[in-house]
């Protein structure tokens, strides 16, 4: 990841890391990953905390290696703390970002599972999940467009708007590995094609 930033960050800056992702916590209804729009706006856009390159770079990552994709928050962490200029605080960062993503959804998480599970008959519970599927839908689509877009990819560039779309429609309608579409956009990338 690029390193080309050099920030400095108090305390009030680390509480607000972590508050912001205490939020975050609380809207990602379809993931973690469906947030990124917001943790691009706060962490690129607003603070300049992380470069567009390193932003992308830690949802590339987190996304091809196994394990939870939720990992992408602890990579934003990571590199928010080198910025700062040390491996302590890029630990530091991980605690932040992954403790503040996790700890709200995952006790609401616990708890409404139990009420839902033990209350899935009532109407209220079955519109209230189909209702929430729109709105994890957008905010997906929202991830797809802030990834796209933020290499300053104008929408002249239509190479690039068609890979994206096309990987998206591939990732629904199949069960192709993500790891091919990445492979395949970076070659497409590596030969000057997207």
């Amino acid at each position: 990841m690029n390193t080309s930033l050099h920030l400095v960050l108090d305390a009030g800056d680390w509480l607000s890391l972590f508050a912001h992702y205490l939020l975050l916590s609380l809207m990602s209804i379809g993931g973690a990953i469906s947030t990124t729009a917001e943790m691009h706006r706060y962490l690129v856009e607003q603070h300049q905390w992380l470069t567009p390159a390193q932003f992308n770079a830690a949802i590339a990552i987190a996304q091809a290696a196994p394990g939870p994709n939720v990992l992408f928050v602890a990579l934003m962490g990571w590199q928010v703390g080198i910025n700062a200029g040390s491996t302590l605080a890029a630990f530091g960062g991980v605690a932040v970002t992954m403790t503040g993503i996790m700890l709200p959804s995952t006790t609401i998480t616990y708890l409404a599972a139990q009420w839902g599970h033990r209350n899935r008959h009532l109407l209220g519970v079955r519109a209230f999940k189909q209702g929430m599927a729109p709105i994890v839908i957008a905010l997906l689509l929202s991830t797809g467009w802030i990834l796209t877009a933020s290499n300053g990819a104008s929408i002249i560039n239509w190479p690039l708007w068609l890979l994206s779309a096309a990987s998206g429609i591939i990732i629904w309608r199949t069960r192709l590995h993500l790891l091919w579409l990445l492979g395949l956009g970076a070659l497409l990338g590596w030969i000057g094609l997207v």
